[in-house]
């Protein structure tokens, strides 16, 4: 509709030269009905006997509007900030969630805006509500609590080539807030706290198994030096003295220990 240039006829231009013979026969009373200010973030599409100008909408500062045949709509060009109701979707692992947004979208041709939809604010709300859950009932909880940032981006993608007839531009989606079921935030917290088990033990089990093998080249070093086992005899000696006076500690050494296994067995 915005790219019509058909001409308003002879009967128009009739009607528009009596109008602007009114104007200067009541000049200037008529200067008042016929300047209109437009502020420095709106825009003007002039409709003159129905049809919009042709050229792009008026503004900012003050236009001329010729009485009875030219009306006009103001459209503001400021980002208007949309928040998404929360939208219960299904995702593709078959979970229940309720999501909610927000789009930060502005005008950027008031006469695509007024002459391609009837309400340009309602459709894109409408729009970002649908996109928003065919996006999210494509993806997994775990990818949508992971990856916030790429999903919306790819809703402000198709938002945009969306509302490009209509003369918007999405400039930002945000995914605000992703609200699951309690029974299912208590399932991936005992899912969690048992992952988290999981881990202690392994590392708790890998801890033992690098002490053991410590021990092992232990033994085989105090093996080599029987003078460094006694050695180490006395200094765990000192340690238990050191820590509990009242425990007296005798080391025997490790020969007569094993003497004492063979007589047992003899």
């Amino acid at each position: 509709i915005a790219d019509r240039r058909e001409g308003i006829g002879v009967c128009g231009w009739i009607l528009v030269s009596l109008s602007f013979l009114l104007v200067l026969i009541t000049f200037p009373i008529s200067i008042w009905a016929c300047v209109k200010v437009i502020r420095e973030y709106e825009r003007a599409v002039v409709f003159r006997l129905g049809r919009i100008l042709p050229k792009k909408a008026k503004g900012p500062g003050m236009i001329l509007i010729l009485p009875c045949t030219d009306t006009f709509i103001k459209v503001d060009l400021r980002m208007v900030t949309c928040k998404i109701p929360p939208q219960e979707i299904l995702t593709k692992d078959a979970v229940t969630a309720q999501v909610d947004g927000v789009v930060h979208y502005r005008i950027h041709s008031a006469i695509s805006a007024i002459a391609n939809v009837s309400d340009v604010h309602s459709a894109t709300l409408l729009l970002a509500q649908t996109t928003l859950r065919n996006i999210l009932g494509t993806q997994s909880l775990a990818q949508l609590l992971a990856g916030c940032e790429e999903i919306a981006c790819s809703i402000q993608a198709m938002l945009d080539s969306a509302t490009e007839q209509w003369g918007v531009k999405v400039a930002r989606v945000e995914i605000k807030d992703v609200r699951i079921p309690v029974a299912m935030q208590r399932a991936m917290a005992a899912e969690a706290e048992a992952a988290r088990e999981t881990r202690a033990k392994i590392v708790a089990a890998e801890g033992e198994m690098n002490a053991s093998r410590a021990l092992k080249q232990a033994s085989t070093v105090l093996a080599e030096s029987p003078a460094g086992l006694q050695l180490r005899y006395l200094q765990t000696l000192t340690t238990l003295a050191a820590k509990n006076n009242s425990t007296i500690v005798f080391p025997l050494p490790m020969n007569m220990l094993g003497n004492l296994g063979q007589k047992s067995k003899g």
